[in-house]
């Protein structure tokens, strides 16, 4: 095959992985601007080897056979380990300490941390749990779940002021959540320690569920004098994270 071929095999692997309910040849060339005589061969190659699946009405979606593939590619994929490398590059483009953590019951717990030159002192270290509803990473978790999950957590947590700036009303902490969920990243203004700012997003699986949650922190007046390029950055290693997970984002109509 060749590599011309390869890619348009591609392409209709990825336009029938949008479409659950399956298009015709046709349907298919149209779409792609492939030739309807090359898009039929490549599609009853892909169908004869199991790739593909056909209804009745000659429609083709993807097959059992890609289950199998994604399951191994997921499970191939280490969260941490893999993703470090997007944190390491992160931090050397913000300039900033970057962290990345997982909900563990009503906490976080810190699994990755990637130091700067210029790193602010954190007690938040690998392995250290810290509150969910005034850290960065806890609120993009919060923000980002479903609103009964969400519900549930709050109600068996105790909003204690950490810091002057903790929020602990609960009806101002679900604006602020909702907020966030709009912007696509949450903030964290020195309310889990004083003189850490914070910006976090977070990280979805391939059903689309919160998977994990990253973060930069530095000091209020350094890192939000560079606040577009941060949060920018921030915002787009998130997103590569979550699609080696298999996430795919929602188009915006459907969001």
């Amino acid at each position: 095959m060749s590599v011309k071929s390869a890619a348009r095999v591609l392409e209709i692997m990825e336009l029938l992985a949008d479409n659950d309910q399956g298009l015709s040849v046709k349907e298919i060339s149209a779409s792609l601007d492939f030739p309807q005589s090359s898009t039929f061969n490549i599609i009853q190659t892909m169908f004869t080897e199991g790739y593909l699946t056909q209804s009745a009405d000659k429609r083709y979606k993807l097959g059992p056979k890609f289950i199998r593939i994604g399951t191994k590619a997921l499970k191939a994929f280490d969260l941490h380990s893999d993703a470090r490398p997007l944190l390491q590059q992160l931090m050397e483009k913000v300039e900033e300490t970057v962290f990345m953590a997982v909900l563990s019951g009503k906490e976080i717990v810190y699994i990755a941390k990637v130091n700067n030159n210029r790193s602010i002192q954190t007690s938040a270290e690998i392995g250290s749990r810290k509150p969910l509803y005034c850290t960065g990473l806890g609120k993009a978790m919060l923000a980002f779940l479903d609103t009964e999950e969400r519900e549930v957590l709050l109600d068996a947590i105790a909003l204690e002021a950490l810091t002057p700036k903790t929020v602990t009303n609960r009806e101002q902490l679900i604006q602020q959540l909702q907020h966030f969920k709009e912007w696509g990243y949450a903030i964290d203004d020195e309310e889990n320690e004083e003189g850490l700012y914070c910006y976090a997003a977070p990280i979805f699986d391939a059903s689309g569920q919160l998977k994990a949650a990253i973060s930069t922190a530095g000091p209020k007046e350094r890192i939000t004098k560079n606040e577009d390029t941060v949060i920018a950055q921030l915002l787009n290693t998130a997103e590569q994270i979550s699609e080696r997970l298999g996430y795919v984002k929602p188009k915006k109509e459907e969001q």
